[in-house]
């Protein structure tokens, strides 16, 4: 059980923190929805601490100790931790998931940038991806073919806040674009990130990136039949409201440089009650073929771990290896 304090702080922490999670989060049942603002609390500090800090480094390397206390039963005295904490108890959440989690933002803290889709989509995998298998855990699915969709979700929503942020990053000296869609719009990227312009190269890359979240959006669908009935309003609706937001970059012509895409009230309103139709009609819809495609290469590690598939663990060495690149670079070696 989460701490009634550490709730409230929770939803008060993702009310503030993450608009378009708690809009779909209010249709969630509430045996998923508590849960899924504890832990989506616990990723949203994690992801601060890092991006908004100097010391980087050592806000990855205290999220590892912090992780490692979690999955201890002696979580760090923190609301965040403490309802994490619960949430890995009753769920039995692999610890795999919060730890690609980790290694994403260890990405994040080196400055990692990605030359192909391919790259990208690891990058997505690991900060977006990993909590929609999380999710799938939340509402006790573990059967492959659901975890992969989700995962294909997660990689979606992802993809499409990259596309929303490409000016943000910039102007913080990030980029998350693929190098090699930029070369060959003819984007050169220093005089890009000194001084970040909205040019028609640029544009196309961040079209092309929403292509790709669209197609993964559609595929995603077919995996919302196979969560408990009651869950599927919450899931369409996070589908419809992060799309809603490449909708809003597709409109301003793909220019997420000079300005960044917001939704309003009203549309996120529409949107939940297009998911509450959607699924109401799910259970009369046959399911879909596609949702039993394979999973994109860069989430199996994902879906193996959230199915507990012999395997699961062979991602450790990776992460080990970034968080020692990181202590090295935190106590001045490398």
């Amino acid at each position: 059980m989460i701490a009634p304090a550490d709730m409230a702080a929770c939803r008060a922490a993702i009310r503030t923190g993450s608009l378009s999670f708690h809009a779909a989060s209010r249709v969630l049942p509430a045996r998923v929805r508590d849960p899924a603002l504890a832990l989506y609390a616990f990723c949203r500090v994690a992801d601060d601490e890092v991006d908004e800090g100097t010391d980087k480094a050592g806000a990855v390397l205290r999220l590892r100790d912090r992780l490692d206390l979690v999955y201890q039963g002696r979580p760090r005295d923190g609301f965040a931790d403490r309802a994490f904490a619960s949430v890995v108890e009753e769920f039995d959440m692999p610890r795999v998931l919060p730890e690609a989690l980790l290694e994403g933002l260890a990405w994040d803290a080196m400055g990692r940038r990605y030359d192909t889709l391919s790259g990208v989509l690891d990058y997505s995998a690991r900060v977006a991806a990993a909590v929609g298998a999380m999710m799938c855990v939340l509402m006790r699915v573990r059967e492959a073919d659901a975890l992969a969709r989700a995962c294909d979700l997660g990689l979606a929503m992802q993809l499409t806040n990259i596309s929303r942020d490409v000016g943000e990053d910039a102007r913080a000296g990030r980029v998350f674009l693929p190098l090699d869609w930029l070369e060959e719009e003819g984007v050169d990227l220093q005089p890009f990130l000194a001084d970040p312009a909205a040019c028609n190269g640029v544009r196309r890359v961040t079209a092309r990136l929403l292509r790709e979240a669209d197609r993964l959006y559609q595929r995603s669908e077919a995996g919302v039949a196979a969560l408990p009935l009651a869950c599927r309003p919450g899931i369409f609706a996070a589908r419809h409201i992060y799309a809603g937001i490449g909708t809003q970059v597709a409109r301003a012509g793909h220019d997420s440089v000079t300005q960044r895409a917001r939704t309003g009230k009203g549309q996120k309103l529409g949107w939940l009650m297009l998911a509450g139709f959607r699924a109401a009609a799910s259970p009369l819809l046959p399911r879909a073929a596609v949702l039993h495609a394979k999973p994109a290469p860069e989430v199996a590690f994902l879906v193996d771990a959230a199915a507990r598939k012999a395997g699961a663990r062979g991602r450790s060495d990776a992460l080990f290896e970034v968080l020692n690149q990181l202590e090295a670079r935190s106590r001045g070696i490398a």
